[in-house]
């Protein structure tokens, strides 16, 4: 059996999960409008811990967050993350954060476009098709009446940044799930077995956030 810890902290939502051979054993997350990560996340860890009924030596490996998001959060999140994997000694996973987000999507007829809230009219976004594949890369943008005018297929957004961009992208294609806000460490739990199973690991040492501008600080 594969235990992997994920951390996810990319927004307000401090999330972690342990998951054994990909399937999310226990989670544990709050959403606050203060950041909370750095008094929560190591109490948390603990909780999955002892939820699980497991110990940290029994973790195969530490899966995090690796962006694009808050710079504070993401911080907080993958200095965690390496620290238990130098600690423990086991490998370091970073999963995007956009993916993970996309992952919480049931729909299968449409394309999917997550997005994380940027300040102003400004997100981070990327495009996957149904079957969670990326088709576009990650980009910072504004958004505007002309953004993903030219796709006719349904698009599914999803993320904390709805609200403020459903003013702008009115076309009858464009289906809104607001229940789906932030990324989730329970979603990463199939992404970051699969990237263990093909030994896509990064190197402690080295490793920092994909933060995309920079120091996007928290609101």
């Amino acid at each position: 059996m594969h235990y992997i810890l994920n951390i996810e902290t990319a927004t307000k939502n401090c999330s972690v999960s342990i998951a054994a051979n990909g399937k999310t054993l226990v989670c544990k997350e709050i959403s606050e409008l203060g950041y909370s990560h750095a008094e929560k996340l190591h109490l948390f860890i603990q909780d999955v811990i002892q939820e699980a009924a497991i110990s940290f030596s029994q973790l195969s490996a530490i899966a995090v967050s690796q962006g694009p998001g808050s710079y504070t959060g993401l911080r907080i999140g993958v200095s965690a993350a390496k620290g238990l994997s130098y600690a423990l000694q086991i490998p370091l996973i970073s999963v995007d954060t956009l993916l993970a987000l996309a992952h919480e999507v049931s729909e299968n007829d449409g394309l999917i476009i997550p997005m994380i809230d940027a300040r102003r009219m400004e997100v981070y976004s990327a495009i996957f098709d149904s079957n969670k594949q990326k088709i576009r890369e990650v980009q910072a943008e504004i958004i505007s009446e002309e953004s993903f005018a030219a796709i006719s297929d349904k698009i599914y957004f999803i993320g904390d940044s709805n609200e403020k961009v459903k003013s702008v992208l009115t076309k009858s294609n464009f289906v809104f799930l607001d229940a789906i806000q932030y990324p989730s460490a329970k979603e990463m739990s199939t992404i970051s077995y699969q990237k263990y199973l093909e030994k896509d690991f990064e190197d402690v040492a080295y490793f920092e956030p994909y933060y995309l501008k920079d120091f996007l600080f928290a609101k």
